[in-house]
């Protein structure tokens, strides 16, 4: 499972925004590794470069690049970006090959003007959209539906005010989206009608200059915003725009909807287990998920051990409600990135043997509860496995932290298809089989939405039940209903 983006966006009152960002970016890092970027308003006039656009339109300057922050972002690089108002990006491609000109922020000219824009999410009407903007003229550089936005928005700021501009683009786009804009001096958040997308807000104060300058930082998650000192964590409501400009924050709440449908699998697997969802830590729903799953499908064994890190606190969970002895029978190389930077599938294999190492002294002779969030093509779990049985486990029994993911999410997880995931067409003994394993639990959807503690008509949980939030063809879709507010 791969998570598409992360965002952030800051507006400071008189510091430099690039340095926050950078560390805002490396707080989210997990969230894509492909690339990352950041923009900031410069505060510089266009008509004094002979640009010939309006005199309250301020220059934007963007640095992007392919890579981990600390790879794209040098000392130079940072002091380069000079301006008190930023936004900043780091990607895993989901629409769009990994190509420097997907990174993001996008920056698109217009009429009145420049527009930054970051995107964490995944339109499902790219295609259309895409194809209506070539046909006025429009000519793409990227592959990405952010640049879709972009162009749209442009459009509409030709004719309306910011708020009434997105307004319109809302009405258009499908799909999940939340979005960090630089509208010329201008910081913007987005967060679409339904909230698939994490997306929170909080003031900030920078109290190692003496507290000289204040201002707002928004991020996809909450420990970007805790490691800059921010207070007042909210999330940014679902249909929410918020507006910072000279130092003042706005909020509009253009879309209102009768359900939310938060992405289920940002608290199994995608966000920090220290980020705060919606008002819920998603440490602590993972460990309710692992004390579930020992309630639900509870083996005798001698030892829990987790598929580091993503099965930790799943692991702890069990263990605890189990009451086995939580023992590790991985260590982790922390200086290899997630396997997915290694597409190819004898890369996936060494990587995977590089970066964890069943430890023969934990194991050996050992029934072992081995508990990871998820199985996606079931390919990594099977050489898991066997690593622990050479090195001499006497049971291994799987339990999975979610129940089978059977269908592919279009809504900003890049996931396989349905004949490439496991659980898709095989029965429980065919999955087992495969995996090599002498018993596979996975947890139930019921243990799921209880332990979440969000109704499941609140959450989308498509490729968990092949039904969906928005319309997509082919699909089933169970709708939620929002409309427009008045303000």
């Amino acid at each position: 499972m791969r998570e598409g983006c992360g965002i952030a966006g800051i507006a400071l009152t008189h510091e430099d925004a690039a340095l926050p960002i950078f560390y805002a970016l490396y707080a989210v890092q997990h969230r894509g590794q492909e690339s990352a970027g950041i923009a900031v308003s410069t505060g510089e006039d266009f008509r004094a470069k002979g640009n010939g656009i309006g005199a309250s339109a301020k220059d934007i300057t963007l640095a992007r690049g392919l890579g981990f922050v600390y790879e794209v972002f040098n000392k130079h690089r940072l002091e380069s970006l000079k301006g008190n108002i930023g936004i900043g990006h780091v990607r895993y491609s989901t629409t769009g090959a990994s190509r420097e000109e997907n990174a993001e922020p996008l920056l698109v000219n217009y009429r009145k003007g420049k527009i930054a824009i970051a995107h964490n999410g995944n339109l499902v009407n790219t295609g259309e959209l895409r194809r209506e903007l070539e046909r006025e003229g429009r000519v793409f550089h990227s592959t990405t539906d952010t640049e879709v936005m972009a162009q749209l928005l442009a459009n509409e700021l030709v004719k309306h005010d910011p708020i009434d501009a997105i307004k319109e683009l809302m009405k258009r786009v499908i799909g999940s989206y939340s979005l960090a804009i630089l509208l010329n001096d201008t910081l913007i958040a987005v967060r679409d009608p339904l909230g698939i997308k994490p997306l929170c807000v909080a003031e900030i104060q920078d109290t190692e200059n003496g507290g000289s300058s204040s201002g707002y930082i928004i991020a996809s998650e909450s420990p970007a915003i805790e490691m800059l000192g921010g207070t007042s964590i909210r999330d940014v409501k679902p249909g929410e725009v918020l507006m910072v400009k000279d130092g003042d924050l706005e909020s509009h709440q253009l879309y209102r909807g009768r359900n939310t449908a938060h992405c289920v699998f940002e608290y199994i697997y995608f966000a920090r287990p220290d980020s705060v969802l919606d008002g819920r830590l998603v440490y602590d729903v993972r460990r309710q998920i692992g004390e579930r799953l020992a309630e639900e499908s509870n083996v005798e064994a001698d030892m829990v051990s987790p598929v580091p890190d993503s099965g930790i606190t799943f692991a702890i969970g069990y263990a605890k409600r189990a009451k086995i002895d939580y023992l590790e029978g991985f260590i982790k190389n922390r200086y290899v990135g997630r396997t997915f930077i290694m597409p190819e599938a004898s890369s996936r294999d060494i990587a995977v043997r590089l970066k964890l190492n069943a430890v023969r002294a934990n194991v050996e002779g050992k029934r072992i509860v081995l508990v990871d969030d998820s199985i996606v093509r079931g390919t990594t779990s099977r050489k898991i496995v066997g690593y622990l049985k050479k090195k001499g486990a006497k049971e291994v029994h799987m339990r999975i932290g979610s129940p089978p993911i059977i269908a592919p999410c279009y809504l900003g997880i890049d996931t396989p298809t349905r004949d490439e995931l496991l659980a898709s067409k095989r029965s429980m003994d065919d999955i087992r089989k495969f995996l090599n394993v002498d018993s596979i639990g996975y947890l139930s959807m019921e243990g799921l939405i209880d332990s979440v503690g969000i109704d499941a008509n609140n959450l989308c949980l498509g490729c968990l039940t092949e039904k969906y939030p928005v319309e997509i063809p082919g699909e089933v879709c169970v709708a939620r209903q929002w409309k427009l507010t008045q303000f």
